[in-house]
């Protein structure tokens, strides 16, 4: 079993999955299974050609294994000896250890993104989350996570987190609820040390942080949780999340659509200053 990770809060509870294969075991897979087909070749006659299971053969075709060498080598032999089998494990790898596989894509356009724009209304958005906050978080997992499980998974957020400070030219924008912060997720000590932190961070010249408050009377982003962000092509794309699923958006007229609910919804929260002013007084609170 393997703990993922999504984008703000548990990637659907970032509990406990079945392995999620990663993109280039799929598409090893789904090339062994062509070849194996047009070879006219069963599972089970492949099997026994190559010295494998079916059991085996099924799982590398369906991107669940990795394949090691005697496989990739020995599948070659029986399937024509192209070099397609053996140039594509090259590139074969498990995915991002502690990352959802509907989240692995977006995670992986964030790392070379020119900007990122995120509305959070469940939790703190994951990059601003304190360490404490973020064991909170897999503390409530649903099924519960074993200590092992939870240290990888705070080790992947907290890994995720070097952008802030690693690319200190990408504006990063965030705008949250100000319901997330009340509510007191770990205890008043925890939220004591998040506010502290996400205080911390909104004070990087990077960083935009706005909070949406409770009184406010009208509200773009009703739909739910939003990411936006531009590539260096620059190109816009978005992701929204939900429980144990995500979408990766590329449609430029869907993402069009996104952009404005986001940019009405920074006029509708409280301005940075304003934002930095509720939060210390929240923290007072506590």
């Amino acid at each position: 079993m393997t703990v993922v990770e999504g984008g703000a809060g548990r990637a659907g509870g970032d509990g406990e999955r079945e392995p999620d294969p990663s993109d280039s075991l799929r598409t090893f897979g789904a090339v062994v299974q062509a070849l194996r087909e047009h070879a006219g070749l069963s599972r089970l006659e492949f099997g026994a050609r190559v010295r494998f299971s079916k059991h085996t053969v099924e799982s590398v075709e369906l991107g669940r294994r990795m394949p090691d060498v005697a496989f990739v080598e020995r599948a070659e032999g029986a399937l024509g000896n192209t070099g397609a089998l053996r140039k594509a494990a090259k590139h074969l790898s498990r995915g991002e250890p502690g990352l959802a596989a509907w989240f692995r894509r977006w995670a992986r356009l964030e790392k070379t993104a020119v900007s990122l724009y995120t509305y959070e209304c469940r939790l703190v958005p994951g990059l601003l989350q304190s360490e404490p906050y973020v064991r909170a978080v897999f503390d409530n997992s649903i099924p519960l996570l074993t200590d092992a499980q939870v240290k990888a998974q705070v080790a992947a957020r907290l890994d995720r987190q070097k952008m802030l400070h690693a690319r200190p030219h990408v504006p990063f924008s965030f705008i949250v609820e100000e319901a997330v912060f009340r509510r007191r997720l770990g205890g008043p000590e925890v939220m004591r040390t998040l506010l502290d932190h996400v205080l911390e961070q909104s004070e990087r010249r990077n960083v935009t942080l706005q909070v949406v408050p409770l009184g406010a009377e009208s509200h773009s982003c009703l739909d739910g949780p939003l990411q936006l962000l531009e590539t260096p092509e620059g190109r816009r794309l978005a992701y929204s999340e939900g429980q144990q699923n995500g979408r990766l958006v590329s449609s430029p007229r869907e993402v069009s659509f996104l952009h404005q609910r986001y940019d009405t919804l920074r006029s509708q929260a409280l301005n940075p200053q304003e934002s930095q002013g509720l939060l210390e007084q929240l923290r007072g609170e506590l």
